[in-house]
């Protein structure tokens, strides 16, 4: 070998001795030490913090939920079945988070962010943590933004303001995911950005819902995020959370925010569950005593920004389905004393045809009249009163022989407001439009109507409204009811009138 190629090989040598890395790096690892149903135990694990993602050999993602002295117990998100027992796990010194941006919108995923609708991938280049402690009460502002659904009983008797936590509550099939869905379908043209998410709903029930999102234009500013029945527990528990992260994104960057939780009740049964299996000690119901914590930090992230932070909100209705009337349950009661208000939707009432069927006497709006426009305010003030007195007297009715004329005249009236309060799905009513009904009414124009031509009569109103404008464009502009805007809308309450009389 000639001394060339030999000084050659040596000075390659000594170039990767002196650029060689002998640096320790020290690595937090442990080993799988037991397995069972979505959860494993890891020996080994030091210095892990509570929600720290733990990471499997191949990458799979878990999260560390319970910390002992000797054993992190963890809960695996994904691809469970290709873990096995002593396999190699390490801490990440991260905690999970999301991707976030407007290419979101039009997108149905899990709880991951993982697209679930079979279209492209989802790429971001930034990411909200899913646990986020809620905005400080000196960056928010007080409640004078009515958030307007364009559902006559809602808008009237339950208004919702915009950061609002309005409860829907009460058995199942009473339609607490329609009105909740149809609040964001009226939200078309209000600068609002809506999310979805689905607890342990039916991908049939699923697809269903974004189909009639897409076929009413809804998802062009709609997100849907789904934990399929099929899906692991955890993810159950994670969707609220990485649904909040995203509505918390659009909040912060220039827009108003509605989210819609279908259903808490059952993200609190996969907590129990997952809390079980991790051998926490089972408390009322069997559910954790940190239960009650699992729903405010959620709830709580709903907030209205203040003038300075540019004003934006998130807006919550989330939904809790009870057994059989049961509202003193313990997950009921619990989310009720988080929540602003309360719409409950009275099976009976439904039976009967009232739909929406939203019960009066216990439905409660915290800030009602904050949240409605002066006009709202004028025609409706005594309604939820006049609506709770004709329940009772209804029933009292069934079982008096002989009523006086008084009595008859006022079951007649208040008769014809619970046809007036009637809704069919998708078939949204502006609050100008709402005024005009009510008001009409309440000057009891309506009550030489018989009581099966209301549902006519109103939309012959609106139909005239629509012609006339000027009306509608008044209270829409001025947000009350002028003097010459009180007389014009008179005068077309008497025409369509006198034609149905």
């Amino acid at each position: 070998m000639s001394n060339d190629l030999l000084n050659g090989i040596i000075s390659d040598i000594e170039k990767q001795i002196d650029t060689l890395n002998t640096t320790k790096e020290q690595e937090n690892v442990g080993e799988v030490f037991y397995l069972w149903d979505w959860v494993a135990k890891i020996s080994g694990l030091r210095n892990v913090a509570y929600n720290e993602l733990v990471e499997f050999e191949w990458g799979w993602v878990w999260i560390a939920l319970n910390l002992e002295e000797h054993y992190v117990w963890v809960v695996v998100l994904k691809w469970f079945n290709t873990i096995k027992e002593w396999q190699i796990a390490k801490a990440t010194w991260k905690t999970l988070e999301v991707p976030v941006w407007n290419t979101l919108v039009w997108r149905v995923v899990d709880a991951l962010w993982n697209p679930i609708d079979g279209l492209w991938e989802i790429k971001s280049s930034e990411f909200y943590p899913i646990e986020r402690v809620a905005t400080w009460v000196m960056d928010r502002k007080s409640v004078h933004e009515p958030m307007q659904t364009w559902i006559k009983a809602l808008d009237a008797l339950v208004p919702v303001w915009r950061w609002q936590r309005e409860l829907i509550i009460w058995d199942r099939q009473t339609w607490k995911t329609q009105v909740a869905i149809d609040a964001i379908v009226n939200q078309k043209g209000q600068d609002v950005v809506c999310v979805y998410v689905a607890i342990w709903q039916k991908e049939w029930k699923v697809a269903r819902v974004v189909e009639e999102l897409k076929s009413r234009w809804a998802m062009d500013y709609t997100i849907v995020v789904s934990a399929w029945a099929s899906a692991p527990a955890s993810m159950q528990y994670l969707a609220p959370y990485a649904g909040c992260a995203m509505a918390e994104y659009f909040m912060f960057n220039g827009k108003h925010a509605l989210i819609v939780y279908d259903d808490l009740t059952k993200q609190a049964n996969a907590y129990r569950e997952m809390s079980l299996l991790l051998r926490r000690p089972p408390g009322r119901e069997a559910y954790p005593g940190d239960v009650f914590y699992l729903h405010s930090r959620l709830l709580e992230r709903s907030s209205k920004l203040n003038d300075e932070l540019g004003a934006w909100s998130m807006t919550a209705l989330p939904i809790i389905e009870t057994q059989a009337w049961d509202v003193s349950a313990y997950i009921p009661t619990n989310v009720i004393s988080i929540t602003d208000g309360q719409i409950f939707l009275e099976s009976d009432l439904f039976n009967a045809g009232q739909k929406p069927a939203i019960n009066v006497w216990l439905s409660v709006s915290r800030v009602w009249w904050s949240a409605q426009i002066k006009a709202m305010k004028k025609v409706s003030w005594t309604l939820k009163l006049d609506l709770a007195q004709y329940r009772e007297l209804a029933a009292f009715s069934q079982f008096a022989s002989d009523l006086d004329a008084q009595t008859k005249t006022q079951l007649e009236r208040w008769k014809r407001m619970m046809e007036l309060l009637k809704q069919w799905v998708f078939e949204p009513i502006s609050v100008e439009k709402q005024v005009a009904s009510i008001y009409a009414w309440s000057k009891w124009f309506f009550d030489k109507i018989e009581v099966s031509k209301i549902s006519k009569v109103e939309k012959e109103l609106y139909l005239a409204l629509d012609e006339e404008k000027t009306v509608l464009e008044s209270i829409k502009k001025d947000k009350e009811i002028k003097e010459d805007t009180e007389n014009k809308l008179k005068e077309v309450i008497k025409k369509i009138v006198e034609l149905n009389k």
